[in-house]
């Protein structure tokens, strides 16, 4: 097969959707000759901010000089993405032939995302990194990700997401979670409700596994206009994130504490290192500046807690008029994503990203409307992007939002980009 059936044949196993559980996995990666068992790895689960906080821990490696695997989802834009070593993607000449060995050895049943996540450990084994970052799916326990004994875990900010396949409150949602601490392993929590730290300091006990937490441990401010860093033995003052957003310092100190603690499992992660990787950290959706008179500004909140980050973070972009182009999929809480964002919005336009599940645009429109928000149904992405445009003045910011998917679409279209849709 070449590239383009490679992925296709890939794709095509969303017919199984997400099935939790290891079982699959496991014989996929025997099959393999456990790949993961060759690599150092950490996980990094949570609700918000996992993807920016496995980038910035990423990039503050690379920049100490380690060879750094990281394995992301979704992508935004095409399939490599995903797999990354030192920030440059999988090449795809390499995706058809290591697919090609574990389509060759999957189970009966194997899902899209457990496929990937073997791709990406063989490719991480096969070319000797120094460790493996590994951002978990959906859950944590029972994720494919958790297929590999880590050296240490990283837990973002749990809220309720995924609750069909995760239960249906924040306690339990974090004790899935939860399930990516090993034993007698560094675990390291950003800012956590009570309720969900609750459920994480629990099972750290059990499992003797050392915590440490953001707020308790090490803290993170804004100070100047630059982040200060209180942590576990470093103090830093005047970063300046490379990844935007106010929302960000606790993604950032939290990615700092854990680079601290791999001072114990052998990493030499100087001080110019911890500053570099936050300063020079790109992650590419979230706060990112696509365009300008008009701003352009694209970010993937995808459930409430994001979204009030969000419009928080909007207070610091200078502009006249907000508006919105809102894409979403059906089975995210479109409510409570855009209801933080209504009150600074002036026009909105919505869309509906290009997947099967997405909220179709005329209902999410009906939506706005229904906030008191002047809304129109645009249809298609590209068709927001444009509508949008030719309404903004040079002084006006279009926020795009509400979906990684609709991100990703936007950034193909700005971009000049293909866009390889998929969700998983």
């Amino acid at each position: 097969m070449n590239y383009s059936e490679t992925i296709a044949y890939i794709y095509g196993l969303g017919r199984f959707g997400m099935r939790p559980g290891l079982e699959r996995i496991t014989a996929l990666l025997l099959a393999l000759d456990n790949p993961q068992d060759k690599i150092k790895t950490i996980h990094v689960a949570g609700t918000n901010g996992k993807g920016s906080a496995a980038m910035f821990l990423s990039t503050i490696m690379s920049c100490a000089g380690y060879k750094v695997g990281l394995f992301t989802s979704p992508h935004l834009i095409r399939f490599t993405e995903r797999i990354r070593i030192n920030d440059v993607e999988i090449e795809e000449e390499n995706v058809v032939r290591l697919a090609g060995q574990v389509i060759a050895a999957a189970p009966p049943a194997t899902t899209f995302f457990e496929m990937v996540t073997a791709l990406g450990w063989l490719y991480f084994s096969e070319q000797r990194v120094d460790v493996a970052i590994m951002e978990a799916g959906m859950g944590g326990r029972f994720d494919a990700t958790n297929a590999a004994s880590g050296i240490m875990s990283v837990i973002m900010p749990v809220s309720l997401d995924h609750c069909e396949y995760l239960g249906a409150t924040v306690a339990q949602i974090a004790f899935e979670k939860a399930g990516v601490i090993k034993p007698g392993r560094p675990v390291v929590t950003s800012v956590q409700s009570d309720e969900a730290l609750a459920v994480m300091r629990g099972e750290s006990a059990k499992l003797a596994s050392p915590m440490f937490c953001n707020g308790e441990h090490f803290t993170g401010c804004w100070e100047n206009g630059g982040l200060v860093y209180h942590g576990l033995q470093t103090s830093l003052s005047g970063l300046k994130p490379g990844i935007a957003g106010r929302y960000q310092a606790d993604n950032a100190v939290t990615a700092l504490a854990a680079a601290e603690l791999l001072g114990g499992e052998g990493f030499h992660l100087p001080e110019t290192a911890l500053r570099s990787g936050i300063e020079t950290a790109s992650w590419p959706g979230r706060m990112e500046i696509a365009g300008e008179a008009p701003l352009i500004l694209l970010d993937g909140a995808h459930n409430s807690a994001g979204g009030k980050a969000l419009a928080e973070a909007l207070q610091d972009v200078p502009h006249d008029r907000l508006i919105l182009v809102a894409g979403v999929m059906a089975d995210k809480d479109a409510e409570g994503i855009f209801t933080p964002l209504f009150p600074f919005t002036d026009r909105a336009y919505a869309v509906s990203p290009a997947l099967e599940r997405a909220l179709p645009s005329d209902r999410l429109a009906g939506l706005c409307r229904a906030r008191g928000v002047a809304c129109e149904d645009a249809g298609t992405v590209a068709e927001g992007l444009a509508q949008a445009r030719k309404e903004a003045g040079p002084r006006d910011l279009i926020l795009v939002c509400g979906s990684l998917f609709t991100i990703g679409e936007a950034r193909a279209i700005l971009y000049a980009g293909q866009f390889e849709p998929f969700r998983g």
